[in-house]
């Protein structure tokens, strides 16, 4: 086996040790995620808890392979995000920004980490109360969480994309709620946080995307979207805008001597995956990064929001497509949830009885038979009870 190849075979999940790094950035952010979780209190400061987040996953990630011979990138690979109630995504301000948490808010938590380039992101819904949640609130929690226990069940090998987005709008309107149009869920490959097999959630003639099946050994950065609006966001003010991540194809020579100095430090720092405006000096960064924006040098994030009054549920997951299933990598239990719907449709009903697991039969010997015997539906569903009341712990 020739070099190339061999690190072209240790790039997908046939390597254990491509799996294990998947598995450590994942067990990573799932506690920097119990972190934020535990910080969304009235009176905080949505910065701050933006900050703890990013600072938790460098520290931990920083603390790996510190002896490898071998330099391993390692640290953020998503911001930490906190969208507020009608704010759909992306929200993560600069240090100046004083908005705070208050009681009864839902909060929207985003965020991602990678070793050496294999990314495990994760998005939660919390609202800021004691109790279970009630109302539209548990509706648009539940609709999201019902539609990722779905999807997660339809992102299999011999699946297409196209299964997992009509799936998951039904999903939605069994609980009177809209997926949010113009959320792509992606394939993640090494140091590739928006890889080019995807599922669209909602098809218009504005968003169309190439029909894909999902193969074995891949990866899948699954994204849900559900608002009880009409699922349309708009962007209000490009200001607000702190996310962007490297356009690598693109190149320009920038007139302005602090766009330059921002250019270069972001190639130096930020290379390829996305990053916040709050790790550059502020004052500096207004001025360079708009006119690096302007020429197409960064991809934005933009803030993006549904009507005042809508609520907006968030549920994103890294799934490994192992041979011996699908396995969920990422995740957090949900409040308790009294939605107002309930699950009765048969089709939902029998997705949701699906395994995730592909058991093996006999015991423990390999038998010969034909390559895709698998057994439909006799797995090990290791999911929450999305049916009953969202997945609530």
């Amino acid at each position: 086996m020739s070099d190339d190849e061999r690190e072209e075979k240790e790039l997908d999940l046939t390597s254990s040790e491509v799996v294990t790094k998947y598995k450590s950035a994942a067990e990573i952010v799932n506690k920097a995620l119990q972190l934020v979780v535990k910080e969304c209190k009235p009176k905080a400061k949505i910065v701050d808890i933006c900050e703890k987040g990013d600072t938790f996953i460098r520290e931990q990630t920083g603390n790996m392979y510190k002896n490898s011979k071998k330099k391993i990138e390692r640290g953020v690979a998503f911001p930490t995000c906190l969208s507020v109630n009608n704010t759909v995504c992306h929200f993560s301000p600069l240090a100046s920004d004083t908005s705070e948490l208050e009681e009864g808010d839902m909060v929207k938590i985003d965020m991602g980490c990678h070793i050496d380039g294999f990314i495990a992101v994760v998005a939660h819904t919390h609202v800021v109360q004691s109790g279970p949640i009630t109302g539209k609130q548990a509706d648009v929690v539940a609709a999201a969480n019902t539609a990722a226990e779905v999807a997660l069940r339809l992102v299999r090998p011999g699946k297409k994309n196209k299964d997992v987005s009509d799936a998951i709008l039904k999903v939605a309107a069994a609980y009177d709620c809209k997926i949010v149009e113009g959320v792509l869920s992606h394939q993640l490959k090494q140091f590739v946080i928006d890889g080019n097999k995807v599922i669209l959630s909602v098809s218009n003639p504005d968003t169309r995307v190439d029909d894909a099946e999902f193969e074995e050994n891949e990866v899948y950065a699954v994204d849900i979207v559900a608002s009880t609006g009409e699922g349309k966001p708009k962007l209000l003010d490009e200001k607000q805008t702190t996310i962007y991540k490297r356009a690598v194809d693109k190149n320009y020579h920038l007139k302005m001597k602090a766009s330059r100095f921002i250019f270069s430090e972001i190639n130096q720092r930020f290379p390829i995956l996305p990053f916040t405006a709050r790790a550059l000096e502020e004052k500096r960064a207004r001025l360079g990064l708009v006119e690096c924006v302007n020429h197409d040098l960064l991809q934005p994030y933009p803030v993006l929001y549904e009507k005042p009054g809508d609520y907006v549920a968030h549920i994103k997951f890294t799934v490994l497509l192992m041979p011996n299933g699908s396995d969920r990598i990422t995740s957090h239990p949900l409040q308790e949830l009294q939605p107002t719907k309930t699950i009765d449709d048969p089709e939902i009903k029998a997705w949701l009885a699906l395994g995730t697991k592909t058991k093996k039969k006999g015991g423990g010997k390999k038998k010969k038979g034909k390559k895709g015997d698998k057994a439909e539906g006799g797995a090990e569903g290791e999911a929450m009870d999305a049916s009953t009341n969202g997945g609530a712990s």
